[in-house]
């Protein structure tokens, strides 16, 4: 049986779960059940800016006002209708909150394929790609739950660090990390000393983070959302994760003309993502909203297709084997499961060192 997993678009808190025969695969067609996925703020984050960005589009479900929210996660083929495909293989990807999917695989190699149902042509190519386990190293094939929680958000952090490298990092002397005790709060913040930057790094969080993020060793300091006026009135960047308008307007306010660069990354509060601050204009620098794959696509260009993805692999398995002994992690099945934890989510009830998996199997 096929179960889903739909999320109002008008009110993210009102779900509905659907269910329905197994879909046939058609000629050059694939059934995957999607074995398990991960659940974590990026997801509210594609229901956000998910009209902004497209991301309702890669699984419509074709009644208004409802979607499928996007996830990653870990596939197994079990009917293949694809020469070179076989039942069996595990994939990686962009899947939607559900027990089974039907794709159409195209540009297909031992490494992967692309999604090439019509609808997700125009979508960007990050999204659309899936990663065939079976061919790539024991290390990382070892580490399914890991890369599903961990490594799309790392892959944002390590992109952000490379943008800002990639511009000499706007001439600043600090970096300041919205939500810093979130999954691409601090994995941005080690890629950013990482990659060289000597200035200080700050993570702004809730005062009940404040301890879990100063353990992490990532930030040189951590400064509660009450105390953003006490941070050093210097040339700055703000890489705001949180999306907190009011936040991001007393750091404005305070920085002035020292906000020399602020980017719109996730939606933590994603209630406000988007709004502007009294509707006007903020002090310093307008924000800009971070879209990953534009900067993927450049370093493609300069450096050869898939090589800054290797980079960034490289660099997620190191620090999630840096940092496991501080992360939590944690399974749960069925579809009271996943809603509940969709709510917390959308509460911001889930720390970012608890790693969630899901799987709607168990009601298939």
């Amino acid at each position: 049986m096929l179960t889903e997993m739909w999320v109002d678009r008008s009110d993210y808190h009102h779900t509905r779960v659907v269910q329905g025969d197994l879909p046939t695969p058609g000629e050059g067609e694939i059934l995957v059940a999607i074995d398990k996925f991960a659940m974590t703020a990026n997801n509210v984050t594609y229901a956000a800016s998910g009209d902004l960005f497209g991301y309702w589009q890669f699984y419509p479900t074709g009644e208004d006002p409802w979607g499928k929210v996007t996830v990653w996660g870990i596939g197994e083929v079990i009917a293949s209708h694809v020469e070179g495909i076989a039942v069996g293989e595990r994939l990686y990807g962009f899947f939607p909150m559900a027990s089974h999917v039907v794709m159409r695989p195209g540009e297909l190699s031992e490494r992967g394929f692309t999604d090439a149902m019509p609808h997700r042509s125009e979508l960007p190519g990050l999204y659309n790609y899936y990663a065939r386990t079976q061919s790539e190293p024991a290390q990382l094939q070892a580490l399914e739950d890991q890369r599903c929680i961990f490594f799309p958000l790392f892959l944002t952090g390590y992109v952000i660090a490379d943008l800002l490298l990639d511009n000499d990092w706007f001439g600043v002397q600090q970096i300041l990390i919205g939500s810093a005790s979130s999954k691409t709060g601090f994995s941005t913040a080690a890629f950013i000393r990482a990659a060289g930057f000597e200035g200080a790094i700050v993570g702004l969080t809730s005062h009940q983070n404040v301890a879990f993020s100063g353990a992490l060793g990532c930030y040189d300091r951590v400064v509660s959302y009450s105390g953003v006026e006490s941070i050093a009135n210097e040339p700055s960047v703000y890489i705001d994760i949180a999306g907190d308008v009011a936040v991001r307007s007393r750091l404005h306010h305070s920085l002035q003309n020292n906000a020399a660069q602020t980017l719109l990354v996730g939606a933590t509060h994603w209630d406000q993502f988007g709004q502007s601050v009294g509707g006007g204009p903020l002090p310093g620098s307008e924000p800009q909203v971070f879209f990953a794959p534009a900067q993927i696509e450049k370093r493609d260009g300069e450096w050869g297709r898939g090589v800054m993805m290797g980079k960034a692999y490289a660099a997620s398995i190191e620090l999630v084997t840096q940092l496991a002994p501080t992360l939590l992690m944690e399974a749960h099945s069925g579809t009271q499961a996943c809603d509940a934890i969709w709510q917390s989510l959308l509460r911001n009830q889930v720390s970012g060192q608890r790693g969630v998996m899901m799987s709607l199997q168990a009601e298939a």
